[in-house]
């Protein structure tokens, strides 16, 4: 079937080349739609204060090895808002429409205290994963305003456990996350009666690249972190994005400026 012709829902997820991003485009493209898959593909061309290497080339072309009718994979960075803007109308031109948004690019600096933090480590949080979330706000949202389906369009930021509390030696990490509920926030109240929906989920520690760079700030091991979640053990990626998933669905309307805790029982 031609792509024109079908009548599943659309995506666009940043972040999209491996962890939770490609988890989260594995399990969209499973329940039927088409995805946008954004990554930029950085590889060992990290920013300032990124202690390990981001995604590459190569892991956005296996992601788009899942379907290659149903996945648009596309080379951008969601510091550069006109890049954003052309993967959106590359999006809509492929796919005709637009019903769901992931966020989901981000990277974690940290390992020092607040007042020893570089200046230019704080700059790559707030870029990447404030002005990233902002960003892809700003190019998305209108084109789900003026879709097929606004009252069924989601729009959903990852924040993560640190959006709603203070961890040791990630004070720039913490705050940029506490910014991204803070955008979530701010969407749905200036979304109120346009059926457009906005909301955040806020992961655990889950078993994904960045995970086990958090670890190495604490000379510890990923499983050693995951020993604060009340489950005892490490979140898979699928298990975050099966909650994406749900977020991002016509049934996830009610869950509108929230913040969904996929933490396992963080700190219990």
């Amino acid at each position: 079937m031609p792509i024109s012709d079908r009548k599943g829902r659309v995506a666009l997820v940043t972040g999209a080349a491996r962890g939770i991003g490609a988890a989260t485009v594995a399990e969209l493209v499973r329940l039927g739609y088409a995805v946008t898959a954004l990554d930029a593909c950085s590889g060992g061309n990290v920013p300032p204060g990124v202690g390990y290497p981001l995604a590459t080339p190569d892991d956005l072309k296996r992601v788009s090895r899942l379907d290659h009718d149903q996945v648009l994979a596309i080379e951008s960075d969601v510091r550069d808002r006109e890049a954003l803007d052309s993967a959106v109308n590359a999006t809509v031109a492929r796919f005709g429409r637009l019903d769901a948004v992931v966020a989901a690019a981000g990277v974690v600096v940290g390992g020092l205290p607040q007042w020893h933090t570089p200046d230019e480590h704080l700059a790559t949080l707030i870029d990447v994963n404030v002005l990233g979330v902002w960003n892809t706000a700003a190019a998305t949202i209108p084109v789900l305003l003026s879709g097929p389906a606004p009252a069924e369009a989601r729009f959903v930021a990852i924040a993560s456990a640190a959006g709603e509390r203070g961890l040791f030696k990630l004070t720039g990490y913490t705050a940029s996350k506490h910014a991204v509920i803070g955008i979530v926030r701010g969407l749905a109240a200036d979304l109120v009666g346009t059926g457009v929906t906005a909301v955040a989920v806020a992961p655990g520690s889950t078993d994904t690249a960045m995970l086990a760079a958090t670890a190495d700030l604490y000379n510890a091991t990923p499983n050693e972190l995951a020993d604060r979640q009340g489950i005892r053990r490490l979140l898979a990626p699928e298990e975050i994005a099966a909650t994406i998933a749900l977020c991002c669905s016509p049934a996830g309307a009610a869950l509108n400026g929230s913040v969904i805790r996929a933490d396992g029982g963080f700190g219990g």
